[in-house]
């Protein structure tokens, strides 16, 4: 969707439309989900970390400034999300919520047109491979397509910092996966957003 169109969807949640909540939650929900799985890895996992994003993009609507593009704002909020999940001490009581978890159905949150959708297996299980670190510089790089630049706006580390976890990351791809030059890596990446 367009970001004219998010923008008029953030103004009416401004003034509490659950309806618009609920359009934006439908049109963001594949996209957030995928960076999502590739960052977290349990299931139950991804749950909470998909509601504590929506909870406080509802939250934070007064905070959205305009002038700032929607997606790159959203997954500013995806990404300091996940930064929390995995800080929190809590973790080591989760195992109970997975117990419980295991007898109730199958949740829609793991569809596999919504993990897999654009993505290649393969490549999926070696990026799961990556640290935290490397990993989330590839998926902001290559699923979104943000700059180096961004990405280190985004995380608020230094772009050289950035720079390290990308070409570590690309390194460990071509070790695992296709064993190829970076410059191949470049070439395959811009083959995947033409032919999405």
């Amino acid at each position: 969707m367009q970001s004219e169109y998010m923008y008029q969807l953030l103004t009416k949640m401004k003034d509490g439309d659950q309806q618009a909540f609920h359009t934006m939650y439908d049109a963001t929900f594949q996209d957030v989900y995928r960076t999502v799985s590739f960052l977290v890895d349990h299931k139950q996992d991804r749950e909470d970390v998909m509601n504590e994003i929506y909870m406080q993009m509802w939250t934070s609507l007064a905070n959205y400034d305009s002038n700032c593009p929607f997606h790159f704002w959203l997954h500013g909020l995806v990404i300091r999300q996940v930064q929390r999940f995995r800080v929190k001490s809590w973790r080591r009581f989760r195992i109970f919520e997975r117990i419980r978890a295991f007898s109730r159905e199958e949740s829609h949150w793991d569809q596999p047109t919504v993990l897999m959708d654009g993505t290649n297996q393969m490549i999926s299980q070696s990026i799961q491979k990556l640290t935290d670190k490397q990993r989330t510089v590839i998926i902001l790089r290559f699923f979104h397509d943000y700059t180096l630049e961004e990405i280190a706006t985004l995380l608020d580390v230094p772009v050289g910092t950035v720079k390290s976890r990308y070409h570590a990351g690309l390194q460990a791809l071509r070790k695992n996966v296709w064993n190829l030059p970076p410059e191949r890596m470049e070439k395959i990446n811009a083959y995947r957003k033409q032919n999405p």
